[in-house]
């Protein structure tokens, strides 16, 4: 009997065994069945398999709800392992073979992100595959294997020959070996293909204790606000002038960062063979800087030579916005002479005098075109703004920002991991690093070429030792929260799984440094001020998420092809939707997804904006100074800079989850998510590109770029996967508003299917509102203001008042515009902010006036119609 303070005793009483649990999985003769029916056939005999509830009563710090969600549906879930006779640091082992079946999955593509892919035999799995799911309809259930960690070990999923799933465990080190593993896959079943998700990761969360869940953290401030990244807009060339500017940009232009990314550039780094205690010079594009490392902590000249208050006074320095162009063409010029010159070699053209001599004139002019131009942008004449003459670098920078710019809530910094691309330069700092050599695993044979890999296997990564972790990331931040930076993204993240042989392989040194970079985001930046980068492996979340909260769910935003492929600039954006909305099915469960920037004046980025403003995140932009699409900006985002974010993550409606919305030349991406008073369905015409398993690439479709026809549903919004919205998947009618074709439908739940036609490149925005009816004749849904993509989201409060006397609809709105209801019987009158205004009753039911933005309320316009 414990004692009577014995605090297991709650934790023991959650474990209690379930007697009445029903048996879902059996594993005998070859055959792993689930609730009776053979799954995987050809079970090799060393396969074993385990249920999930002994695992769950080992101490775990999960709440106790959570705990108690998890026992309660433990019988829904188990681990497969396997036993080998030899110990290895890499074991391959079968768990059976499916054929006929159809499922999704997510795999790595390169190092650093995943993506969806479909088929429907185990052979059709790519390697590096994070998770499976199965429909098995003749159980009305879905069953999804997951690779786990198991020991110092990680796994992953692979393709085998005649239908067979290959698990692949290794450490990463070939001093760190093992021969059996108990639970290096856990399997899991569920009705409900949304369920099983937060089912099976709520499991893993609780039998693995590394983790934890989206639900048990913060998420960053910033998550329903609009920004700026600078990396598209300067690449490496971003110094203190172009930044102003550019804020300055979006403020006369009538959207309000409310937060900032400095990204890469503005760090202090050294190249091998040049000056170690000098900044790199003349760096542009993503691809030179991969080899350089840090050789400070701090910010580099160009930010450290910052004036205060000299971009406060009359004479600020000058910044010409078309000079980052100018170097950003020259460098993608000499770029492509480099690359033709590797392909001449490759080739094996001999006389390359004229690859060099064109070569050497494009750094040249490279060269030219920066000029004296870091002296005159690190200086300005503070004019008769008195500020102290020490008050100079980012600190001083980050206080005129603030200054200049009252709406700016954030400020965050670029680093990677392990600091700066090649990591921490050996001697520069009180740091112990050593550069190590990089070896990629084999299961990375099977993923695209990638600059960064290439770059990054030539330098090596200047690595502070494991056990330094800790100091490492509070030696930088405490720094940077000093100087006014209120947060980090923190990229490169997966480039730790190259360099894990001397340090007990990749399990082992990811702890050290996820409790290293925890520990520092706890103390330094409000326990949540991190967004996550390059950091799509199961490594990563397993391991590094007890304290981040937020992090990319795409990979890059590229707003041209880099092999070259003109369509390029149409069909990768397609590629970006479909790699955010599956990821967000498990990455969700985890973190708060991040769809990334784009661009307002990239010929897709209508597209792009249809996406942001439904994907339940925050929306920022990478504009280059000058190059902006206010019109399209103020459609995502109110003027004080925050944005009508959905209530939850966007994810793919059930009917797309099977599918290849990329090239099957017949499925419309869509994707569902809700907002405080409905629900909202966008469809995005992503077809024209995708993965080639044979070419190992991502490349363009060209005869899938065609219109594509399709069907909406209010079914097609899974009401049940939220609380709050569940009440409003029972109504008897709804309205749905087309953002696009701005037209107004009444439907039911018994309704035929909306049939739809989406161009390609193109969507469409459905708003989904119940129908509430008043009296006995009034049937009213309030839609929102349409000049917003997500024009549900505006509405901040809903009040219905019915009595004998009158009827009443009280809704409160932010933002200005036109605000649409549907009314069938035309209002007697309306009030606004307690004043009667005229409003506009249409015969088809459309009701609606203009809210004017009220800085003073917030932008919170009070409506009233009385009946």
């Amino acid at each position: 009997m414990p004692p009577p303070n014995d605090h297991a005793s709650p934790l023991l009483s959650i474990c209690k065994q379930d007697d009445s649990s029903d048996k879902y999985f059996d594993l005998s003769n070859g055959k792993f069945s689930v609730k009776g029916f053979p799954l995987l056939s050809e079970v090799p005999s060393n396969v074993t398999f385990a249920p999930l509830f002994p695992s769950i009563c080992e101490t775990s710090d999960a709440p106790p709800a959570l705990l108690q969600r998890v026992q309660a549906l433990s019988h829904k879930g188990g681990f497969l392992g396997f036993h080998k006779e030899a110990p290895s640091d890499r074991l391959m082992n079968s768990l059976g073979k499916f054929t006929g079946r159809e499922f999704v999955s997510i795999f790595r593509f390169k190092t650093w992100w995943s993506t969806m892919w479909v088929g429907n035999s185990g052979s059709d799995l790519q390697m590096e595959t994070q998770w499976v799911l199965l429909n098995v309809p003749e159980i009305r259930s879905y069953v999804i294997i997951i690779p786990v960690i198991d020991g110092s070990f990680r796994s992953a999923l692979h393709p085998g020959t005649d239908g067979h799933v290959m698990i692949c465990a290794e450490s990463g080190s070939t001093k760190v070996t093992a021969s059996s593993f108990d639970a290096i896959a856990y399997v899991h079943v569920s009705e409900n293909p949304y369920n099983i998700m937060k089912e099976a990761y709520s499991a893993l969360r609780v039998h693995l204790n590394t983790f934890k869940l989206l639900e048990e953290k913060a998420a960053p401030s910033l998550v329903d606000k609009f920004g700026w990244c600078t990396w598209d807009a300067f690449y490496l060339t971003v110094e203190p002038a172009g930044v102003c500017h550019g804020l300055n940009d979006f403020v006369e232009g009538g959207v309000s960062p409310r937060f900032i990314i400095i990204d890469d550039g503005w760090q202090s780094i050294s190249i091998d063979g040049e000056n170690p205690c000098e900044d790199a010079k003349n760096l542009v594009l993503g691809g030179t800087q991969m080899t350089a490392r840090l050789y400070r902590l701090d910010e580099c000249e160009k930010f450290r030579k910052y004036r205060g208050g000299s971009m406060l006074g009359p004479h600020p320095p000058s910044f010409d916005p078309n000079k980052p162009k100018m170097l950003i063409s020259k460098a993608i010029e000499l770029e492509h002479a480099v690359k033709d010159r590797d392909k001449a070699i490759e080739y094996g053209v001999a006389d390359l005098d004229a690859f060099e001599s064109k070569i050497q004139k494009l750094k040249q002019e490279l060269d030219d075109t920066f000029g004296g131009e870091e002296k005159s942008v690190s200086t300005g004449s503070s004019g008769s703004c008195s500020c102290k003459a020490d008050r100079y670098g980012m600190k001083a920078f980050t206080g005129d920002l603030r200054t200049k710019f009252k709406c700016l809530d954030d400020i965050y910094v670029w680093h990677a991991l392990c600091g700066a691309w090649g990591g921490v330069r050996p001697g520069a700092t009180h740091l112990n690093s050593k550069i190590v050599p990089c070896k990629l695993s084999d299961g990375l044979d099977g993923t695209m070429d990638d600059l960064a890999v290439v770059k990054i296997i030539e330098g090596g990564v200047g690595l502070v030792h494991p056990d330094q972790a800790g100091d490492f990331y509070d030696s930088m931040h405490s720094y940077l929260a000093d100087v006014g930076i209120t947060g980090v993204k923190v990229d490169v993240i997966h480039s730790l799984e190259y360099v894990s042989e001397e340090y007990g392989g990749r399990v082992e040194l990811a702890k050290s440094y996820y409790r290293g970079l925890s520990d520092s985001l706890s103390k330094n930046f409000e326990g949540s001020g991190l967004i996550s980068s390059m950091q799509q492996c199961n490594d990563f979340f397993f391991l590094g998420t007890k304290q981040i909260s937020m992090g990319r769910v795409g990979d890059d935003f590229w707003f041209q092809d880099p092999n070259g492929d003109p369509m390029g600039v149409y069909w990768l954006q397609g590629v970006h939707m479909i790699h955010c909305a599956y990821n967000s099915l498990w990455i969700g469960q985890i973190i708060q997804p991040d769809w990334d920037m784009f661009q307002s004046d990239h010929l897709c980025a209508k597209f792009h904006a249809g996406s942001r403003a439904i994907c339940g995140g925050p929306v920022y932009v990478s504009d280059s100074v000058g190059g902006h699409d206010f019109d399209l900006l103020k459609k995502l985002v109110y003027p004080d800079g925050t944005i009508p974010k959905c209530q939850h993550f966007a994810l793919p409606t059930r009917d797309c989850l099977f599918r290849n919305p990329l090239f099957d030349k017949k499925t419309i991406l869509k994707i569902w998510n809700f907002n405080k008073h409905g629900g909202v369905i966008g469809a995005f015409n992503c077809q024209g590109a995708g993965w080639d398993p044979k070419e190992k690439r991502i490349k363009g479709y060209s005869e899938c770029y065609k219109p594509m026809s399709g069907s909406v549903h209010v079914t097609d919004i899974e009401w049940d996967q939220k609380k709050e919205a569940a009440q409003m998947g029972e109504a008897e009618e709804y309205i749905i508003h087309l953002n696009q074709a701005e037209e107004l439908l009444l439907v039911s739940p018994k309704s035929e299917a909306l049939q739809i036609t989406i161009e390609p490149s193109s969507f469409e925005i459905f708003s989904f509102v119940p129908v509430k009816k008043l009296g006995t004749t009034i049937k009213f849904a309030p839609v929102g203001l349409t000049n917003m993509f997500n024009c549900g989201g505006t509405i901040q409060e809903l009040g219905y008042f019915d009595s004998e006397a009158e009827t009443c609809v009280k809704i409160g709105v932010k933002g200005g515009g036109n605000f649409l209801s549907y009314s069938n019987a035309s209002p007697k009158k309306c009030f606004l902010n307690g004043a009667e205004v005229d409003f506009e009753w249409l015969d088809n039911g459309k009701l609606s006036l203009n809210l004017p933005w009220t800085e003073a309320a917030g932008g919170i316009s009070n409506v009233a119609f009385l009946f």
